[in-house]
């Protein structure tokens, strides 16, 4: 069955990918939250504590030392998949046996191994560390591979959004399910009544929850198709962590916004994963900890919402600001809660409401720090730059699974512990470390923010001005010369009343700083190919797209003037970079009454960025005529002898 253009997903497929998010995310959860509890409170149980207290503390720091490693083994991960060739695609084989290899392995995680440790402690650490690294590493092939498989499942936008909106659903639902059931189950499967179950009762947790990642591994390789296009050809190769720390070093507001997201990532990690310990050690009340889980997917839910409202009305800065100063009242509150579940709860959601806003905030500030980059160094490092949000996430995460066990052991909270055991010495240990250290990261982090970021909204879309007037410059591109004096057609991509470049309301343009051309006054939205071409960029802002035809005449189509300011609304892009296209092939449409009513110029503006190449240009009709869509616009010819 061929899948070559493809664009409709049916309902079954949409459903097996948000399922596929499902346990994704629940295994991760698993993974990175309950692991360490499990290792820290049930693993080893020997008998003698200073021996089971060693090795909780090597486990846990060669996890964390094993998660910084596979940081750098992360980017060719992705350079794998994307080479790999096979008659069910480049990702679902990937996903099938990463989620396969890994539910196996971290379900022999949540085991003694039959007791290694305490026959032969150095094997048992050597084949733990292996177990591990190879887990993690086959998880991170399912977890790229699943992510990145989203756009080779359909080539339409639309189709994209809805899949994408039913991922995040599922996603949103998997992990946060985990911190539902975790302890309720935990402590229902134990053979032993106790408030903190026993290795029987994490095993068996620990298996529904790896089924349920490896079921949704297969249903996913089993239940979707990955559409062939030339849009998901691999032209580059990955360069690896080193080269997206060097692409951060010189791009001064990705570093600083990099630096205040470490900090912050690691605070609320730390603080995070000692969540459980506090409900389980600290109250006695460790099913209580579901009563938490379950509100905060709700509040997740209604923080992602509120954010696009937020931003409307703040700065960015205001909004990071505002949110952590929040969080930081929220460990207050928490320090001071003790055993009162009504007030642990209000201190744990304030501390964990924002989130979503803080890393869409910080999302949206790497983002814009792509243009920047390529405002101040002249050239894209579009995947290097969005590459390091995941990167310092798994650093953050790696570093709390090392702090957390040696917190255990510091505080008491190893195996056989119970609330009423721990002192009151390993009570204010534990309290010292699970509250000032995060609220002193969450310090650094505002302070660097508000000091460090100087790139606002509008800031960004005064670059992306720039940007645009001086796109196809310097593509590197070849023009073909000709020994004919044939000419080259420009369809007008836009129904309306065409007008000289000279009479449009902009400097750059009018004068022919951004190249020769011509520009419409609008009477529809939509926008189509002039001719057949390749599509060398869509700006993120989606009111300009750059195209080159075959003969090497780079062009921008322009809807509007100011139009940047929009940030994309009242534009939809139905093309990708790296495209082929078609004349005709609709590429851009925009809603015209959403530019008038924010008092901007609608006219739409194209022009041959690479001029010098060309010349003989010529309308084909009067200035101020009326032209529909697909009628010759503008002719021109190819310099002879020049083409570059």
């Amino acid at each position: 069955m061929s899948n070559e253009g493809k664009t409709k997903m049916s309902m079954g497929q949409r459903l097996a990918y948000s399922f596929g998010a499902f346990g994704n995310d629940a295994f991760y959860g698993l993974l990175s939250g309950y692991l360490i509890m499990f290792i820290t409170s049930h693993l080893f149980n020997s008998g003698n504590q200073a021996v089971d207290n060693k090795m909780i503390s090597l486990v846990t720091l060669i996890i964390m030392a094993l998660r910084i490693v596979e940081l750098f083994i992360d980017p060719f991960i992705g350079n794998a998949i994307d080479r790999t060739k096979t008659r069910w695609g480049h990702f679902r084989p990937w996903v099938v046996a990463g989620g396969t290899v890994s539910a196996v392995l971290l379900l022999c995680l949540f085991t003694s191994l039959g007791n290694l440790y305490q026959k032969n402690a150095m094997l048992y650490l050597v084949i733990f560390a292996v177990m591990y690294i190879t887990m993690d590493i086959f998880y991170s092939f399912k977890d790229v591979g699943f992510w990145s498989m989203l756009p080779s499942l359909t080539t339409d936008s639309r189709e994209r959004e809805k899949t994408a909106t039913f991922a995040r659903f599922g996603s949103t639902i998997g992990g946060g399910l985990v911190g539902v059931l975790v302890m309720p189950a935990v402590i229902y499967f134990s053979e032993k009544t106790t408030s903190t179950g026993d290795a029987h009762g994490w095993f068996m947790f620990a298996l529904i929850i790896c089924t349920i990642a490896l079921v949704s591994a297969w249903v996913v390789g089993c239940c979707t198709r990955e559409v062939n296009s030339e849009i998901r050809e691999n032209k580059e190769d990955t360069v690896g962590v080193i080269g997206v720390f060097k692409a951060v070093a010189k791009n001064d507001q990705l570093l600083w916004v990099a630096f205040a997201y470490l900090f912050y990532g690691i605070g609320i990690n730390i603080l995070g994963a000692l969540e459980v310990y506090y409900f389980t050690y600290i109250m006695g009340q460790p099913k209580s900890f579901s009563i938490l889980s379950t509100i905060n997917i709700f509040l997740g839910m209604v923080s992602a919402a509120l954010f696009p409202i937020l931003s409307k009305k703040f700065s960015r800065k205001t909004v990071f600001g505002g949110c952590l100063v929040f969080m930081l009242c929220g460990i207050g509150v928490f320090a001071f809660a003790g055993n009162n579940l009504a007030l642990v709860l209000l201190a744990a959601v304030m501390f964990a409401f924002p989130q979503q806003m803080v890393f869409l905030v910080v999302l949206m500030i790497i983002t814009d720090s792509v243009e920047y980059g390529q405002w101040k160094l002249g050239h894209r490092d579009e995947s290097l730059s969005l590459s390091i949000r995941p990167l310092i996430d798994k650093f953050g995460g790696a570093v709390s699974n090392g702090v957390v066990g040696q917190i255990a052991i510091l505080a008491g909270m190893t195996t056989g512990a119970t609330a009423s055991s721990i002192t009151a010495a390993g009570r204010m240990n534990f309290k010292l470390m699970m509250f000032a250290v995060p609220a002193v990261m969450l310090t650094i982090s505002i302070i660097i923010f508000m000091k460090k970021i100087t790139l606002t909204e509008e800031r960004h879309a005064q670059i992306v001005a720039e940007l645009e007037k001086t796109w196809g410059k310097d593509l590197g591109i070849s023009v073909k010369n000709t020994s004919s004096d044939e000419k080259f057609s420009v369809k007008a991509p836009v129904s309306g009343n065409l007008i000289e470049l000279s009479e449009v309301n902009d400097d750059v343009f009018s004068k022919g700083k951004a190249g020769l051309g011509f520009a419409i006054r609008p009477n529809d939205g939509r926008v189509y190919a002039p001719f057949d071409a390749t599509v060398r960029q869509v700006f993120s802002t989606r009111h300009a797209v750059g195209i080159v035809a075959d003969n090497g005449m780079a062009l921008l189509i322009h809807v509007g003037l100011g139009t940047v300011a929009l940030k994309g609304t009242g534009f939809v892009t139905y093309v990708e970079e790296g495209q082929r296209i078609s004349q005709g092939d609709e590429i851009l449409e925009f809603w015209d009454d959403t530019i008038r009513k924010a008092g901007l110029d609608d006219t739409v503006i194209v022009t041959v960025t690479n001029s010098d190449n060309f010349e003989d240009f010529t309308l084909k009709q009067k200035s101020g005529a009326e032209i529909k869509a697909m009628d010759d616009a503008m002719e021109l010819r190819v310099k002879k002898g020049e083409a570059k």
